[in-house]
């Protein structure tokens, strides 16, 4: 991959171009991102743009046959005319592009095959490539669905650790480097203190990536011994101009940018998943807490209990950039300018939704949204979770009760 196939980051890739040309590049880099920021994109450009036989300096063939008979000189890179961006066509480019090179590799987590055997990231490379290949900006349970891993657990084992020291005590076989990219750290757990003598000292021409969202889910013993580039969520512009770049219409490239939060990832899922779904599931629910009652309500929760937990993440997420719609226009009115930061339909249902209910309560229910969230990640049991759920949204909203949020 190339800085040029990267969304937006601009800032980030030239404080990496930066890093390299004056010989400040840490031996061991944490690229901290949230989902859909394109972190792990950036650190794949980044390998492919450190092993580029043009960004080295690498003589042509015809130079390495020896001077030419008409005396013109070999040019040589300097730091000030190096390239900003890999050339995507030497051999290296088209070896890491394919993910193939045999000096960048990849650890992630992963799932037990067979019962007893401890799993590795080589077992997968595979569908790992192909995965990445297909969806640079996927999320972690993007990549256990597509491995086929249901609801096991993702890991990065002991024996994973093992197998990353082994292969960056390795000489390089043709790069000037040899790179690790480590992706979701969070999952190393106390195993990843096996790694902690490899990133204090490690072999000279290597260089760990870790691909991290969460800091605070990182063993502070290898966090202090990285250095850290913070990948910033995307421009809005930026997501406008990819979905554009991918053949949408540019009001529905705006409206999907308005509402994905600067989360591409996001922006992709709302792409898949028509609006007037979301908008119709909700109304109904809210007319089975305000009118219909508990039978209907019981209907309801057995509907979004079906949908799977991303689906249920996905309404969740609509419904609080809903509520952050109305909260806006009941702040700066229901102008031209206001309204051109949703889809129509957002704005309409956003004023239905001000009539019966106050800032006070859409900013609790919005945290008992984000809450449930947070649970659904976890597993939590669909039914039970909505059906808790229901009962306290109906006390905001018709007692105004918001002392039970926490």
């Amino acid at each position: 991959m190339q800085f040029s196939s990267v969304i937006g980051q601009q800032n980030v890739k030239d404080q990496l171009l930066q890093m390299h040309r004056q010989n400040r590049l840490s031996h061991a880099l944490l690229f901290l991102g949230k989902e859909g920021s394109g972190a792990l994109a950036l650190a794949l450009a980044f390998a492919q743009y450190l092993v580029c036989e043009k960004v080295n300096g690498k003589p042509s063939p015809a130079a390495q046959a020896g001077p030419s008979l008409f005396g013109e000189e070999t040019p040589i890179n300097t730091p000030a005319a190096l390239p900003v961006d890999s050339c995507g066509e030497c051999a290296a480019c088209v070896k890491a592009a394919k993910m193939i090179h045999p000096d960048i590799h990849f650890s992630f987590p992963v799932i037990t095959k067979k019962t007893g055997e401890s799993p590795v990231s080589n077992d997968f490379i595979n569908e790992w490539r192909a995965f990445i290949l297909a969806h640079p900006y996927g999320n972690l349970y993007d990549w256990l669905l597509a491995i086929g891993a249901e609801n096991k657990q993702g890991n990065i084992t002991a024996r994973e650790c093992n197998d990353m020291i082994h292969k960056m005590s390795l000489k390089s076989f043709e790069a000037p480097y040899k790179i690790m990219i480590l992706w979701m750290p969070e999952l190393l757990g106390k195993e990843g203190n096996r790694l902690l003598k490899l990133v204090e000292e490690p072999a000279p021409d290597t260089l760990f990536i870790l691909v991290a969202e969460n800091e605070s889910q990182i063993l502070p013993t290898l966090l202090s011994r990285t250095q850290l580039v913070r990948v910033p969520r995307l421009h809005r512009s930026d997501i406008e101009q990819a979905l554009q770049q991918q053949n949408q219409p540019l009001p529905k490239a705006a409206q999907i940018a308005a509402t994905s939060d600067g989360n591409f990832h996001e922006a992709l899922q709302q792409l898949e998943q028509d609006e007037d779904d979301w908008e119709t599931l909700l109304r109904n629910w809210l007319n089975t807490i305000i009118k219909t009652g508990p039978a209907e309500q019981v209907k309801w929760i057995e509907t979004i209990a079906k949908l799977g937990r991303e689906k249920q993440k996905q309404f969740l997420k609509f419904f609080i950039q809903l509520l952050q719609v109305a909260i806006r226009l009941r702040i700066m009115g229901d102008s031209q300018e206001t309204r051109a930061t949703a889809p129509g339909s957002m704005n309409d249902f956003a004023l239905r939704l001000n009539k019966f209910s106050d800032i006070t309560q859409q900013e609790a229910i919005i945290t008992e949204l984000d809450a449930a969230s947070y649970y659904i990640e976890r597993n939590a049991n669909a039914k039970m979770l909505f059906h808790a759920l229901t009962i306290r949204l109906y006390h905001i909203i018709t007692n105004k009760s918001v002392i039970l949020v926490n």
